[in-house]
Parts: C-alpha cells; sequence; structure tokens
C-alpha cells in the first residue's frame, strides 16, 4: 500500500472514531405509549423501572420496560440514566432471573421494531435515537438527579 493509501485508510477510520464518538457524547429519546399518563420521568425513575424496582410509573400506572438489544443507543441509555454498562445491566438481570425474582425487558433488535412495539403496548416505555414525525409515540421529558 502506498502512502495515500494508508492517508486514505488512517483518514477513513478516524472519522469511523470520530462519528461514533458523536453519537456516543448524544443523549436518547425516551418514548412511551400514548396512552402514559405522565409527561416528565427522572432518570431515577427510569432506573427503578428498567431494573424491576418499579413495575408501574409514577402515577401508579402499568411500566411495561423494553431495551434495544446493543449498540450506541442503548450503551448511552444505561450509562445515562441508568448508571450501567452493558455487561453490567446484562449480568444484573441474569442474576435476576435465574434466582427467579424477575423477567428482563423485551429486547429488540432495531429501534423501528422498539417503536412499534411501544406505539402498540399499553404502558410500554423504551428509548431510541430519534422519533420521526407520523411514529404515534410519546416522548418523554427527563429530568436528571433527581427523585
Amino acid at each position: 500500500m502506498n502512502i495515500t493509501g494508508k492517508t486514505l485508510s488512517f483518514s477513513v477510520l478516524a472519522m469511523a472514531v470520530l462519528l461514533n464518538s458523536a453519537v456516543r457524547a448524544q443523549d436518547v429519546v425516551v418514548v412511551a405509549n400514548p396512552g402514559v399518563l405522565i409527561t416528565t420521568v427522572t432518570s431515577a425513575q427510569l432506573r427503578d423501572i428498567f431494573t424491576g424496582v418499579h413495575s408501574t410509573f409514577p402515577d401508579r400506572s402499568r411500566a411495561v420496560p423494553v431495551t434495544l438489544k446493543g449498540g450506541p443507543v442503548h450503551e448511552v441509555f444505561l450509562r445515562n440514566h441508568l448508571g450501567e454498562t452493558p455487561d453490567g445491566f446484562r449480568t444484573f438481570w441474569r442474576k435476576l432471573l435465574f434466582s427467579g425474582q424477575g423477567v428482563p425487558p423485551k429486547e429488540f433488535a432495531s429501534e423501528a421494531a422498539l417503536l412499534q412495539f411501544v406505539a402498540e403496548t399499553p404502558g410500554a416505555i423504551g428509548y431510541v435515537s430519534r422519533v420521526s414525525d407520523g411514529v404515534n409515540v410519546k416522548v418523554l421529558v427527563v429530568q436528571r438527579n433527581s427523585r
């Protein structure tokens, strides 16, 4: 490979790293079924819902948390709102599952599938990178560091 080829390869790699870092630096959009009555949720409440501590929203209506199987959006949600890593979150739920103390949230391979489930399932709550016009979900405002 000549110097121009090496420079091009390095440039492509550097661009990929920068784009991945930009995605990781972003926050995510927390979405809920349109029938969910709340409009705001705290990070502490999200943690309680997504770790099975609570199965209801603050208004006592049923909460059905759903997650992505992986990827940058999943990582950002776990880090920013649950204070977890993907491995830590997975290990936490495996322990509960195998001890018979809980069932982990349903996982989706794509944001589109997650959005469809949230739109169709009463009480569903999840997260995505963005919500396009015409998608029938409610975007929740997340308040940080308060209960």
